[in-house]
Formats: C-alpha cells, sequence, structure tokens
C-alpha cells in the first residue's frame, strides 16, 4: 500500500502516548488496536518479519494496564519494536536468514528492561542478513523501501526498525549499529537514529555482528523519544564484558562545532546533497562556535573496518554456518564473510597498531571540539543501483559512518530537510565516549526541539563538559 506523500509520517510520540494513556482518552489496548490495524493496512513491505498477532497483542496490552501501578511506569503502554538479531523469548530469532533461524529462550536485558517500563512488544524488524550491509537489500525475505520513494533504498542494517518509526507505527524501535546500522537507514527514513557510547547499552541477548563494536541503537521521531528510551535501556550489566556507566550530563553553555573543511567532504556527484548540507553547516555557524578540523584521520580509521581484519571478526559468530550451509546464506553477504579468511593475525596486529595511532591522533582533535557535525550520507540511491552494484553503493553509504565504532565514538542521525529535488538530508554528531547527552543536545537544536533534562539520577549536572575531560 503506497502513501500518498513521500516522507515519513511519524506518530504520536512517547510523551503524547504516555499523556494519552495516563488521562484516559486512550489507553495502552487502544493503541495496541491502532498498531496492528496500521501495520496489517501496509501488507508486507519488508519492515517487519514477525508480529505479535492482533489478539496476543491486545490482549498484552491489558496484561500492562493490570499491572500495580501501571500508570507510573515510564513506558507505559508505548509499543515498540526490535531488530531481528537481537533476542525476545519464545520469539524466533531469524537475523533475516531463515535456516540459521532459532527461537529464543531468554529475551536480551535491553529489551527485558523496556518491557519491566511498561513498553508493549510489537514485533520483530528486517535488517540486512547477519546485520552485514547498509543497504536494506541483502535480505531473502521483502526487500523495503524508504518512505521517500522513487524505488530509494531504506538503508541497513537496520531497514525495519527506521521504517517502522518513519511509517508512524510505533514511537521508537530497537536496532544496532556496527558500522553504521543504526544511522544511515535512519538518515534514508527521515528520523533520528541514536548509536550510543559502547558498552553503555548491554548487548547481550543479541546475535554479535563484530561483537567487539556492537552497539545497540535506538530509531525515534525525535530526541525527547530517545532520552525517555535511553532512560530505561542503559544500565551497567556485569554480564556485558563491555558494559560501562554513563557519562556526564550537558551542563549547559557554548558547544565548540568541529566542521571538516568543504573540500574534504565527498558527496559522489550529488550536487544536490551537498547544497543541502552546507545549508545545515551555516545554520549551525550562527549558533555555535565552529573550527575546523580534518577529517582524514577519521576516514583512514574507517578504511580499517572492511578493506582490514575486522571483517574476520564476523566469523567468530558465522564460520562454522558458513563452512556448513553456505548456499543459505545471501551471496553478497556470503561473498563478504568469505573475504575474512584472507586475513592473518599479523594482520590483525598491524591493524589494531595502526588504529591506535589514529585514535591518538583524533583524540588531540577532540581538544578542539566537543563535537563533529558531517553529512550521514552524500548520496542515496535506487534498490536498482544497489543491486547492479552492491559493494560500492554500500562502501559510499559507509563513508561517514565506519570509523565510528573502530575510534570508539557515539553518534546521532538527525533529519535536517530534503534537497532541492525531494529526497532526505541527515546531519550526524559525533562525540568522543561518554560524550553522549552534549551529543543529544547538539541534536536536539539542530531539530528546533526542547529537551527537557534527562536521567536525574546518576552524574551531578556539574560535572565536567566533555571539552575538559578530554583535554
Amino acid at each position: 500500500m503506497a502513501d500518498s506523500k513521500p516522507g515519513p509520517t511519524v506518530g504520536p510520540s512517547v510523551a503524547e502516548i504516555l499523556t494519552s494513556h495516563a488521562s484516559g482518552t486512550g489507553s495502552p489496548t487502544a493503541t495496541a488496536a491502532r498498531v496492528a490495524d496500521a501495520i496489517a493496512a501496509r501488507g508486507d513491505d519488508g519492515t517487519w518479519l514477525s508480529t505479535v498477532p492482533r489478539e496476543q497483542l491486545i490482549a498484552a496490552a491489558e496484561d500492562i494496564e493490570n499491572r500495580p501501578g501501571a500508570r507510573t511506569l515510564p513506558l507505559y503502554g508505548v509499543p515498540f519494536g526490535v531488530k531481528d538479531s537481537i533476542d525476545v523469548a519464545g520469539v524466533p530469532t531469524t537475523l533475516s536468514c531463515p535456516d540459521y533461524a532459532y527461537v529464543a529462550t531468554a529475551t536480551a536485558p535491553a529489551v527485558r528492561r523496556l518491557l519491566d517500563a511498561g513498553a508493549l512488544y510489537v514485533g520483530k524488524t528486517n535488517l540486512d542478513q547477519f546485520a552485514t550491509g547498509l543497504n536494506g537489500t541483502r535480505t531473502p525475505y521483502t526487500v523495503p523501501r524508504s518512505v521517500y520513494g522513487g524505488d530509494m533504498i531504506s538503508g541497513g542494517s537496520s531497514s525495519g526498525s527506521a521504517l517502522a518509526v518513519a511509517l508512524g507505527q510505533v514511537p521508537f524501535a530497537v536496532a544496532t549499529d556496527t558500522a553504521g546500522s543504526g544511522r544511515v537507514p535512519a538518515a534514508l527514513n527521515g528520523v533520528v537514529g541514536f548509536k550510543p557510547s559502547r558498552g553503555l547499552i548491554s548487548t547481550v541477548g543479541l546475535v554479535p555482528a563484530c561483537r567487539s563494536l556492537d552497539c545497540v541503537s535506538v530509531m525515534a521521531g525525535s530526541v525527547d523519544d530517545v532520552d525517555r528510551v535511553l532512560d530505561v535501556m542503559i544500565a551497567r550489566d556485569d554480564e556485558d564484558p563491555w558494559s560501562r556507566d554513563r557519562g556526564p550530563r550537558f551542563r549547559g553553555g557554548a558547544v565548540t562545532v568541529g566542521l571538516p573543511p568543504e573540500q574534504e567532504l565527498e558527496f559522489f556527484g550529488d550536487e544536490q546533497m551537498r547544497r543541502a548540507h552546507l545549508a545545515v553547516r551555516t545554520r549551525l555557524s550562527r549558533t555555535n562556535t565552529v573550527v575546523d578540523v580534518s577529517l582524514q584521520p577519521f576516514l583512514a580509521a574507517g578504511a580499517l573496518l572492511y578493506q582490514g581484519p575486522w571483517v574476520a571478526e564476523r566469523l567468530v559468530e558465522f564460520g562454522d554456518f558458513l563452512a556448513a550451509q553456505p548456499d543459505s546464506i545471501h551471496p553478497v553477504v556470503r561473498d563478504i564473510l568469505r573475504s575474512g579468511h584472507r586475513y592473518t593475525a599479523v594482520d590483525a596486529f598491524a591493524a589494531l597498531q595502526r588504529l591506535q595511532e589514529l585514535k591518538a591522533v583524533t583524540g588531540r582533535l577532540w581538544r578542539q571540539m566537543d563535537v563533529l557535525v558531517l553529512p550521514t550520507i552524500g548520496t542515496t540511491f535506487t534498490v536498482d543501483e544497489v543491486l547492479a552494484a552492491p559493494i560500492d553503493c554500500n562502501t559510499k553509504l559507509g563513508h561517514y559512518t565506519h570509523f565510528g565504532n573502530l575510534l570508539d565514538l557515539l553518534g546521532a542521525a538527525v533529519p535536517v530537510g530534503v534537497t532541492a529535488d525531494g529526497r532526505p538530508c541527515s546531519a550526524m554528531v559525533l562525540g568522543p565516549a561518554l560524550s553522549d547527552d552534549t551529543v543529544l543536545h547538539v541534536a536536539a537544536q539542530l531539530l528546533d526541539e526542547p529537551r527537557r533534562t534527562p536521567w536525574p539520577s546518576g552524574v551531578p549536572a556539574d560535572a565536567v563538559t566533555l571539552t575538559e575531560e578530554h583535554a
């Protein structure tokens, strides 16, 4: 079922749903029925791989309503989706590969925290198989398209999570981000995609792509929705060896924004996207202190991801399946996995040493700025263009995102309008590890969105600024 108007049709926000449920003008059961009907009306458009049947979804909402103190729960009756690489007990986890699928026996802690907070689980969302890709076409199921139409790709690997929000079916969805999987589809569908600092949200119960780099991320229609969801999901998990505590709050005041020289930005010949992004830079420079920062060391780190031994880390999880059932794997994904075999331990140590050198270089750059603002993507592609050149298009989509987790950064993809020819434009706000609150502050500024004071417990508001912390 096609939308009459291209672009996102984001539905009620988390705050609006909570207000409706608390006041009695709405209810979790009414919300559940609305969500089920909205999903059914779309049919199989590649957004969801499985959903809770309508009657069961309404029954689950009734159970939430009947909990003691239900209306005080921070996500009382708020519906959400989960990327199908994350476990929900009793539900198949497929990773978009039917022969790999298994029924989870336990729910991932990050999802469990949402359920405990009163959120309503709706279903599992589509993804590039084994979370390997940034384009959304690497799935044996229906290939999803962007809400902007024109046969534009949805982006991946968290394709369905972005679409579920952009279609207004749920106010937020759980995604993942190893190389940009939670930011690229957000950019292509006009929603907010937030990849927090590694370790803030537990990755237990996530089937890893690259365990040392994986992050659980959030898709939402606003920064406020992201804040509310993070307040629930962020927690130390001693079962996750990468787990760590949240950093300081943003305490107000001026923010220094790093912007690369214009000649270092790459739009792959897309003049409309270049103009749209330069307009964002102009707007930022009116309200913030801006400094020139070279993008080259960041890009050099990003090149290590798929042109270096990190691709071999995927074999830790999928190597046995690749050896036993190669024909069950999407051909492009299969070739990527096989490429990991060519790297040696010497290659891995050489790359680690090179990455450490680049971390030192970029670490010095962070002394000059609080955030770095870039395009989330430099251009867009149609499904046919990606199918014709799957590796080249995917590499271009990850140009600005591949280095994020390698350099221990966090990032927010923020919709900032459309190009002159009607395609989505997204800016990405990056920050050093544990600067999450500062990055979200700048993201809200880009959206002209007032921001409430988030996460009232934890590090006090007068903690050091991020510039001071990383000096």
